[in-house]
């Protein structure tokens, strides 16, 4: 048998360490998100041993881990509230296909061309939703619904939250999580043994035990009965045009997120860098296991694969022990998730919203690239209000619209000779599209009445329909004016 080198032992070594250190993390996320969801607590641990043992070892990127994300609960929160949780499968099933077929295409680094203020902007809305629904479950209220109405309904909670000892005990157990949260990574060394996230919820639950506070626990159904294939019926919903929209839109987002935390995860380390498009087919072949086994779809996470850098991981292999730590936790303990409170985690998502907002960019956003900021806002605004796939399709619009009016930046130089007798020489420069048109034409119209004009195109770059028409017809305007009017192209 093969000695290991010395080498080898130290990659191991740091493997095993890195992969303890993402099981921590990845507990108490997996369980959060499940729970804001909607759907079975031991869900989000399927879909994170998923994303371990299976993800985990197909190429793509070396060191980001996956599992379920922050970013998606809304999503999946409301298609379980639409179409009901033996959809839900369906949904993530079709959405991992739709991946594959994006990855065998080739279509993984296009997604790199997608406006970074639209992500931003998307994650931003996402975090806006996601801390509003959770300020609810803080108190172990129940959130209204729609992101506008649970913004709306907040002063009524604090009224009731106000007006009840349970829910101020809640409350005091979330906020608590959230002070935790803020705090711990502050005492590097205690940081460095036990992450945030699991001591958090570890010290919330204690204190709950301890001073027997009426709050409300996750529930517990054991890890095999929590799993609900879809069924022939589900499968059939595939076919109804709003099922669609919502696979679309798992699939665009799931992949948007995983390839943007790639890119991140890439300038975390020295290693190998990420194939997008392996990487895009790594996460649709998981998100098509998660959907058989009726689970939740996942992305690469940037709070766990972060995690996973810093521990010191130096191959896939962490990623993967970190998926059978998962599998052997949500076999053995299955009763251990029982105990730990439903506010404690509200609190870890509701950090987790907060840092999905770019508060730090913002300033600078604005003071620099306005017209991004503006595409952040819109796209955030249009997810609370509206929804997440017409947001972000609203987001993208809106950077398209923004980039068409950049571009067609368009000057008119105009030389007026002395002699009255010589025609007025107009020249533009640079690209005449229909967006400046009005200001073409008063350019134009401002020209002297009584002056013959040649007005020259062959310094445009580009010139659409729609502004030669527009020239065209000015010209045989002012020519029934009695004025010569020469096009140059």
């Amino acid at each position: 048998m093969k000695k290991l080198t010395s080498v080898q032992l130290t990659t191991l070594r740091a493997d095993f360490t890195a992969s303890l250190v993402v099981f921590l993390v990845a507990v108490p996320l997996c369980v959060g998100v499940a729970v804001a969801s909607g759907v079975p607590a031991e869900l989000g641990l399927v879909t994170g041993i998923v994303g371990g043992l299976l993800t985990g070892l197909l190429p793509g990127s070396s060191l980001q881990v996956s599992g379920p994300a922050a970013g998606l609960t809304v999503l999946v929160f409301e298609a379980v509230k639409e179409y009901g949780l033996g959809a839900l499968g369906a949904l993530v099933l079709a959405a991992g296909v739709l991946q594959l077929a994006m990855g065998a295409l080739k279509l993984g680094r296009w997604f790199r061309a997608i406006s970074v203020a639209v992500v931003q902007g998307m994650l931003a809305g996402i975090g806006l939703v996601l801390i509003a629904g959770q300020l609810y479950a803080l108190t172990d209220a129940k959130a209204p619904g729609s992101g506008l109405a649970n913004i709306g309904s907040l002063p009524g909670l604090v009224a009731d939250t106000v007006g009840s000892g349970s829910a101020l005990s809640a409350f005091a157990i979330g906020g608590g999580t959230i002070a935790v949260l803020v705090l711990w990574p502050r005492w590097r060394r205690a940081a460095r043994v036990l992450p945030a996230p699991l001591a958090a919820v570890a010290l919330a639950t204690t204190a709950v035990w301890v001073l027997d506070l009426p709050v409300a626990r996750v529930k517990v159904s054991g890890l095999l009965g929590a799993i609900q294939p879809p069924g022939l019926s589900d499968l059939g919903r595939l076919a109804d045009v709003g099922v669609l929209g919502t696979v679309l839109a798992f699939a665009l987002i799931a992949s948007a997120e995983s390839l943007f935390s790639a890119a991140a995860v890439d300038r975390l380390h020295d290693g190998p860098r990420t194939n997008y498009d392996k990487e895009l087919m790594a996460q649709g072949a998981g998100n098509a296991v998660c959907g058989v086994l009726g689970a939740l779809p996942m992305t690469a996470v940037i709070v766990r694969s972060a995690a996973n850098v810093q521990a010191g991981a130096k191959t896939k292999a962490s990623r993967v022990l970190h998926g059978a730590w998962l599998l052997l936790f949500a076999a053995a303990f299955p009763a251990a998730l029982g105990v730990v409170p439903v506010a404690a985690l509200a609190g870890v998502l509701v950090h987790a919203g907060c840092k999905l907002i770019p508060v730090r960019d913002l300033r600078p956003l604005w003071r620099d690239h306005r017209g991004e900021a503006v595409v952040l806002f819109v796209t955030a605004i249009a997810i609370v209000t509206i929804n997440m796939f017409e947001g972000v399709l609203i987001g993208i619009l809106a950077a398209v619209a923004k980039t068409a009016w950049e571009t067609s930046h368009v000057h008119l130089d105009v030389h007026t000779p002395d002699d009255d007798e010589e025609p007025v020489l107009v020249r533009a420069v640079g690209n005449a599209t229909f967006l400046r048109l009005p200001k073409i034409l008063d350019q134009l119209d401002a020209l002297p009445a009584d002056r013959d004009i040649e007005l020259d195109l062959s310094g445009l770059r580009h010139l659409d329909h729609a502004c030669g028409a527009a020239l065209t017809n000015w010209a045989e305007q002012h020519r029934r004016s009695r004025r010569a009017v020469e096009l140059v192209s």
